[in-house]
């Protein structure tokens, strides 16, 4: 089977693989990669299947990507390596590791549900609802993807980082959101505790502050589930805490990368 698409930058023994969201891109990552390269740090940045060259599955489950990720890693990985899985790609990671543990030497969740079943029931219609909806009358599909980006940035969120991901976000194809939506509903909540529990090496949590998605009370239960896990909330963020507030997103990512990996 192909791999999915995908970039390395730098070199190293530390590789750093970047997972996007729903509406993302390995595109996105660019500033995040510099930081990582300039660091020291090897970076994989991929297209999950059904995003940018990667063709969509059928069927597109979490375990179906997963795979894809596994392939990846033993494709590509290096002497130790690191997952950083956003939002989607935090419910990914930690069925990749599942599937090889001995390759995943550490992990970072930003902005995750988690699971579906930890959002009330309200929040899981808005979660559907805003991202499978028609759009507007007269509404391209890049204009109706960036009016949900922009529902998920904080509200003071500006600058080159966060444009770029304005960008990329919002040329997701339509059919891949709704897939990845169905994907994110069928995922079984004891299939995703039983990954979070699982994990036992180095692991970091980040959320946004008033992220309403991956929100910090939400990704505080996922924390408990992982022992030894760090947490940290980023101030001002909302869905994308690396670009809306690099600064301090980094003053916790770059740390627990330098702490457990150089």
């Amino acid at each position: 089977m192909r791999l999915p698409d995908y970039t390395v930058t730098g070199d190293g023994k530390v590789t750093v693989f970047l997972l996007h969201g729903i509406y993302g891109s390995k595109e996105y990552w660019r500033y995040q990669t510099e930081r990582l390269v300039t660091r020291g740090y090897r970076v994989v940045a991929w297209d999950a299947p059904g995003y940018g060259l990667s063709p969509l599955p059928d069927p597109f489950s979490f375990d179906v990507v997963a795979e894809a990720g596994a392939r990846l890693i033993k494709a590509l990985g290096s002497e130790r390596n690191v997952f950083h899985g956003h939002s989607m790609g935090g419910q990914i990671t930690p069925r990749i590791r599942l599937k090889v543990p001995e390759i995943v030497h550490g992990i970072v969740i930003s902005s995750t549900i988690g699971y579906f079943a930890n959002r009330t029931k309200e929040e899981q219609e808005e979660f559907v609802r805003k991202r499978t909806a028609p759009p507007p009358s007269g509404t391209d599909p890049v204009t109706a993807n960036m009016m949900v980006v922009n529902s998920m940035l904080g509200p003071t969120s500006a600058g080159p980082e966060v444009e770029l991901v304005r960008h990329w976000a919002s040329h997701t194809p339509m059919e891949t959101v709704k897939a990845a939506v169905k994907a994110v509903q069928s995922y079984p909540e004891a299939d995703a505790v039983t990954g979070f529990r699982a994990i036992s090496v180095p692991t970091l949590l980040v959320a946004g502050e008033v992220d309403q998605v991956g929100h910090p009370a939400g990704m505080r239960r996922v924390a408990d589930m992982i022992p030894g896990c760090q947490f940290a909330v980023v101030s001002g963020s909302g869905h994308y805490p690396w670009a809306e507030n690099p600064t301090e997103f980094n003053r916790a990512f770059l740390g627990f990368l330098d702490r457990h990996f150089k």
